[in-house]
């Protein structure tokens, strides 16, 4: 065990262990979950039968299907037309255009012309189209019609024209309407070879406007193909009923799922490798501020959770396995070695692997019920150990824990609206019981491991060095009383102080235990270990005074370094004092020469570095001071604390801690409170009157 501490020790100096160590735990990260995202591939064959049934493990879309289905969508829109209404306009144009070039040739024509020079300029006036349908009766008989027939005849024939075009006209229908116009022409009021031509011009100007629209049905056709469905296989989706036979509808949805696929698709892993490198590397930002011992904890209990998921995840039949895995244990350890910030990280992080790890069973890749379990179990560890320094309370964590395990698993049944049996229940809130009393009892074994190989000063350590049968402390108990004495009120002072302010009472109370015993190195020169003796710094100079006085916190850490004391209470005896100035020989070597260095005079230090030195330093101080008060009052103990406290900060004793100016007050009113206990008043009992006057009696006689 001592070789092992020692390695570690030397493991801790190197950098680039911390960087081996973060790998490792990214390859152990990953080969965990590997196996549990791999699809499961089937060994089946077309119109063979199936064994059991077969379901979609994924959501997948089945394109052709789609695309059979969208072609049906735009078969089923109907062509699209389209009104030309500008085609009334050009038609109404036209006809009234042959209508105005008869008008002219009547006006233009001379007596001397004759009738084929008349047609033939009336034919280069008409549309190409409608010479084929114009005779040149007809055309005479335009001519010979008088200028009212002419208008009354245009005039019609544009009306009519304008009425029937301005209507839908598909391709086909057209001779309808000619035949309508043509009855409609036979109703007016003029001569019946004018009528005649009339609806020969009518007939001609009569064509389909109601036009196919190529944009607008190619339109139409893709709103209705976008608006369809994709056609989805749902994951859960039962493909093959057991005993079915497999066609080749199945087997192409089987293909579809990759449930047949043989080729490894290299998506799945690579979205691993980055989901475990985005997790080590949270864990490795977090963890850069933190020292290397710490470091080394943390990367080694989050290992051991991992693999011990594994491990369980390997007996599943099923995913419920993993209710009785011992959530809360890794957060109630890092909680109790490192610190709670890091411990409720590591929940969510522990919560998402598990989701991955646990799930058996499961339609996707993550077991989100077991993901919320183990992260709701694991932030319960952190919050009910409240109290780090008192192991009973892990095991009381534990099961609370339970019973929030229980609780979270009854909610789930609930949320899932599912049918369970009494024996499924209660099996569940087994599990669950379990997993709280398991967390703690793990917590409980392994935390004299993890104290013993990183030498962390653990409570158990701290619980033994405060016993008053230790040799150290008997040693003090003997040789110097005073000093016994005052220490327990210095622990006493220390304890109440830090736990008022966050910090390690206990550490405190058995630093105190320690801090001054060095002084049993020369115990006479100390003031409460004089009794019916003369003080010996009377005939000795301040200057050896100083020397003897300062020695004792370097003293007593050496002697606790021959004892193997853990070396936070070796901190707490060196630097109790940190370097303040010896004022009483300091001025009484004033007294006899003005040639005195004040630095002569100061305790060499170092400064305290730590919150519970901090308090055993002012406590120290503090119980000193007020023991050679004559007639104390707690304002002027009140007072008297204070004015230590204000001396020390100007002085710069709390430069080198992180201690803030309202934890001092803070610890200041509970050393207040502690000390009015201590000096508390009490009443003088009278004496007996009986007593008293027997005694009168006594002496008279």
């Amino acid at each position: 065990m001592k070789n092992l501490k020692l390695w570690f020790e030397k493991m801790q100096k190197n950098r680039f262990f911390s960087a081996f160590l973060f790998t490792i735990l990214a390859i152990v990260l990953y080969g965990a979950m590997y196996s549990n995202i791999q699809p499961e591939k089937l060994d089946l064959r077309l119109f063979s039968v199936a064994k059991k049934d077969i379901i979609s493990p994924i959501t997948v879309e089945d394109i052709e299907a789609t695309e059979e289905k969208k072609q049906e969508a735009a078969l089923k829109v109907e062509d699209q037309y389209i009104l030309k209404t500008d085609y009334a306009e050009n038609r109404v144009e036209i006809i009234s255009s042959i209508f105005d070039a008869v008008t002219i040739v009547k006006k233009e024509e001379l007596e001397s012309e004759i009738l084929e020079s008349k047609l033939t300029t009336l034919n280069e006036l008409i549309p190409s189209e409608l010479k084929g349908q114009l005779s040149n009766t007809n055309l005479e008989t335009l001519l010979a019609a008088s200028p009212s027939q002419l208008d009354s005849a245009k005039n019609t024939a544009i009306t009519l024209i304008k009425q029937i075009m301005t209507q839908p006209i598909k391709v086909g229908e057209e001779d309808l309407q000619k035949e309508i116009v043509s009855e409609e022409i036979k109703k007016v009021n003029l001569p019946e070879n004018l009528k005649t031509v009339m609806i020969i011009i009518a007939q001609y100007a009569i064509i389909p406007n109601y036009v196919y629209d190529v944009k607008g049905t190619e339109g139409k056709r893709q709103e209705a193909m976008d608006a369809v469905s994709p056609v989805k296989i749902r994951a859960g989706q039962v493909l093959v009923k057991e005993g079915q036979v497999i066609d080749r509808e199945m087997y192409k949805q089987l293909e579809l799922v990759g449930l047949l696929d043989e080729k490894v698709n290299p998506n799945l892993f690579i979205g691993l490798a980055i989901f475990t490198l985005t997790l080590t590397s949270i864990i490795a930002v977090y963890l850069h501020g933190i020292n290397p011992k710490q470091r080394i904890i943390y990367i080694l209990i989050f290992l051991l959770t991992i693999l011990l998921m594994k491990v369980i995840s390997l007996f599943q039949l099923v995913s419920e396995i993993g209710y009785i895995f011992p959530v809360a244990m890794a957060p109630m350890l890092i909680k109790v070695l490192l610190n709670e910030k890091l411990a409720a990280i590591s929940s969510i992080i522990f919560a998402i692997c598990s989701s991955l790890i646990f799930n058996v069973e499961m339609l996707g890749k993550f077991n989100f019920s077991i993901g919320i379990y183990f992260l709701i179990s694991g932030i319960a560890g952190i919050i009910f150990i409240n109290e780090r320094h008192y192991r009973t309370k892990i095991l009381k964590a534990g099961l609370y824990v339970s019973v929030v395990n229980i609780v979270v698993i009854a909610a789930l049944f609930m949320i899932r609206n599912g049918h369970y049996t009494g024996i499924e229940i209660g099996t569940y809130f087994l599990l669950a019981f379990l997993s709280g009393f398991i967390s703690a009892v793990l917590t409980l074994g392994l935390l004299p491991v993890f104290e013993a190989w990183f030498g962390i000063l653990s409570t158990v350590q701290l619980i033994e060095l405060s016993s008053p049968n230790h040799p150290l402390l008997r040693k003090i108990l003997l040789e110097t009383p005073g000093t016994y004495h005052h220490s327990v009120m210095v622990a006493n002072l220390s304890e109440a102080a830090c736990e008022a302010i966050g910090a390690n009472g206990l550490l405190a109370r058995v630093g105190a235990y320690y801090h001054d015993i060095g002084k049993t190195k020369r115990p006479h020169f100390y003031i409460e270990n004089q009794m019916n003796m003369e003080n010996p710094h009377n005939n000795i100079s301040p200057q050896l005074s100083t020397t003897i006085i300062t020695a004792h916190p370097y003293d007593g850490a050496d002697l606790l370094r021959e004892h193997n004391i853990p070396k936070e209470i070796i901190d707490i005896c060196e630097q109790h004092h940190g370097t303040t100035l010896l004022k009483y020989f300091y001025f009484k070597a004033k007294e006899q020469s003005e040639n005195v260095i004040e630095s002569d005079f100061r305790y060499p230090g170092p400064k305290a570095q730590t919150k519970e030195s901090v308090i055993v330093g002012i406590a120290d101080s503090v119980e000193a001071a007020v023991r050679s008060m004559p007639n104390p009052t707690m304002q002027k103990v009140e007072n008297l604390v204070r004015k230590i406290l204000s001396d020390r900060i100007q002085d710069g004793q709390f430069d080198e801690c992180d201690i803030t100016l309202k934890e001092l007050d803070i610890a200041t009113k509970s050393m207040c409170e502690t000390l009015k206990g201590i000096f508390h008043s009490r009443i003088e009992y009278p004496e007996n009157p009986d007593k008293k006057q027997a005694k009168k009696v006594e002496v008279l006689e």
